[in-house]
């Protein structure tokens, strides 16, 4: 497995654990505020995550490896 694949499966499970995060945190409503705010948090970093994996494709269609 290339350097380049490993990269895009690592996003990918970022993005994937993250999200799962965000909804346990937000879609439970008997957790502490603590937990709400973490859930939003959550939510942004696996926007962040999905926006830098999408650029990351890009960049990475003309790179040979």
């Amino acid at each position: 497995m290339s350097l380049k694949n490993f990269h895009i499966a690592f996003i990918t499970i970022c993005v994937l654990f993250t999200g799962g995060l965000a909804a346990w945190c937000l879609l439970i409503p008997e957790l502490p505020p603590m937990f709400t705010a973490m859930g939003w948090i959550s939510a942004a970093g696996a926007l962040l995550l999905l926006i830098y994996g999408i650029r990351f494709l890009k960049k990475a269609k003309n790179v040979i490896v």
